[in-house]
C-alpha cells in the first residue's frame, strides 16, 4: 500500500508534537513495508504570518488530495486581534468544512499507569471505555454571526440530514462495541436539541434496533461523565457540547495530552476513510518550545489514522499498545507527573512498536 499525508504542524507544541508523530509514522510503515509520503504545509498562525490567510490556497489544495490529514494545534494569543474569520482557528473550521469530515470520534480510555494523574477517585475509573461522536461541520460555530458594541449574535442551525448522518457514525460504532448509544442534547430549551432528539430516535429505530439508546440533557451528562463515567459506551452530541464535554472527560484520563481524535465524512480512497486527525489538546503557547508537551495524544491519533484511513488496525493496534507500555514503563511527561520530554516519550514509544 503506498499512501500520501499531508502533516500541517500548526502553532504553539503543534510542531513540537508533529515531529515525534512523524517519527512513529516513519517506524509504523517501516514495520509493515508501506510506502507513505509525508508533505508539510502550512495552517493557523504560522500560515497567517507566512500569507495573510489561516488556511492557504496551496495548503487547502494538498489536503484535498490527500489520503490523510496530521494536525498539531493552531492558535495563540498573538494573533487574538484578528478578526474571527482571519484567526487561526478559522483554517481549522475552513479545513473540516473543506474535507467534509462531519463526524469527530474522540475515544477516552484511561491507562492504567495514569490512573494516579485523574482528579477522580480511582475507583470510578475502573473499566471507562468512552466513543464520544461530536458533529463537527454544524450548529453554532458554523452558524451566522452578527457582532457590534452592544449587540451580538451566533445562530445555531442543524437539518435533519446532519443529524442523521452522526448518529449513524455512533451507531455503527455501538455495534462493535457494547451496543449502547447515549444521545446529549438540551432539548428543554433549544429548538436545534429537539429536533435532534426526534431524529436520534427515528434512526436508531429504524436503523439500529439491536442498539440501546438513551437521552441525557447536557448538563446532567457533564454531571454522569463525573459521577458514573463506566456506564457510557458511545456518547453522539452537537458541536458545541461535544467540544466541551471532551475536554471534561479528558480529566478521567488525567491529561489532555493523551486524548486523540479522527473526523471523518463520507470520502474514501482505496484505502479507507479521507480523515483530519489530530490530539484534542490546544496550541498550549505556554510551554510551547520547551520540549515537554505530551505528545500520546498526537501518536494516537496517528494509530486512528491508520485504522479509519489505511485499514490497518493491527498497526493501529500496536501504536496503542507500544503508548501503553511505554506509560507503564513510567515514562511520563510533566502533566503527568513526570519528567521526560516530547523526544523522549516518543523514542520510548518507538521501542516499544512491534
Amino acid at each position: 500500500m503506498s499512501a500520501h499525508i499531508v502533516l500541517l504542524p500548526g502553532d504553539g507544541i503543534g510542531p513540537e508534537v508533529m515531529a515525534v508523530a512523524k517519527r512513529i509514522v516513519d517506524a509504523a510503515a517501516s514495520l509493515a513495508d508501506l510506502k507513505i509520503q509525508c508533505s508539510t504545509e502550512l495552517i493557523g498562525g504560522a500560515a497567517i504570518d507566512a500569507t495573510g490567510v489561516p488556511l492557504p490556497e496551496t495548503s487547502a489544495t494538498a489536503c484535498r488530495q490527500a489520503d490523510a490529514v496530521l494536525l498539531g494545534a493552531v492558535g495563540g494569543p498573538q494573533w487574538h486581534a484578528q478578526e474571527i474569520a482571519k484567526r487561526p482557528e478559522g483554517g481549522l473550521l475552513q479545513l473540516r468544512a473543506l474535507l467534509g469530515t462531519f463526524a469527530n470520534l474522540r475515544p477516552v480510555k484511561p491507562h492504567a499507569a495514569t490512573i494516579d494523574a485523574s482528579p477522580l477517585k480511582p475507583a470510578l475509573l475502573h473499566n471507562v471505555d468512552i466513543m464520544v461522536v461530536r458533529e463537527l461541520t454544524g450548529g453554532i460555530y458554523f452558524g451566522d454571526k452578527t457582532e457590534g458594541d452592544t449587540h451580538a449574535a451566533d445562530v445555531c442551525e442543524y437539518t435533519a440530514d446532519e443529524i442523521a448522518r452522526t448518529v449513524r457514525v455512533a451507531g455503527r460504532l455501538a455495534r462493535q462495541r457494547d451496543g449502547k448509544v447515549t444521545s446529549v442534547d438540551k432539548s428543554n430549551v433549544l429548538a436545534t436539541s429537539r429536533l435532534w432528539r426526534r431524529v436520534c430516535n427515528e434512526v436508531i429505530a429504524d436503523e439500529f434496533p439491536d442498539v440501546t439508546l438513551e437521552h441525557l440533557l447536557v448538563d446532567a451528562a457533564a454531571m454522569h461523565l463525573l459521577s458514573r463515567p463506566a456506564q457510557f459506551d458511545v456518547l453522539v452530541t452537537e458541536n458545541m457540547f461535544g467540544d466541551i464535554l471532551t475536554d471534561e472527560a479528558s480529566m478521567l484520563a488525567g491529561s489532555m495530552g493523551l486524548l486523540p481524535s479522527a473526523s471523518l465524512g463520507e470520502q474514501r480512497t482505496e484505502h479507507g476513510l479521507v480523515g483530519l486527525y489530530e490530539p484534542i489538546h490546544g496550541s498550549a503557547p505556554d510551554i510551547a518550545g520547551q520540549g515537554i508537551a505530551n505528545p500520546c495524544g498526537m501518536i494516537a491519533s496517528v494509530a486512528m489514522m491508520f485504522r479509519y484511513s489505511f485499514g490497518a488496525a493491527n498497526l493501529a493496534a500496536s501504536i496503542e499498545s507500544a503508548i501503553a507500555a511505554a506509560l507503564n514503563d513510567g515514562i511520563a511527561t510533566p502533566d503527568l507527573g513526570g519528567t521526560n520530554t516530547t523526544a523522549q516519550m516518543g523514542e520510548a514509544i518507538v521501542s516499544h512498536l512491534v
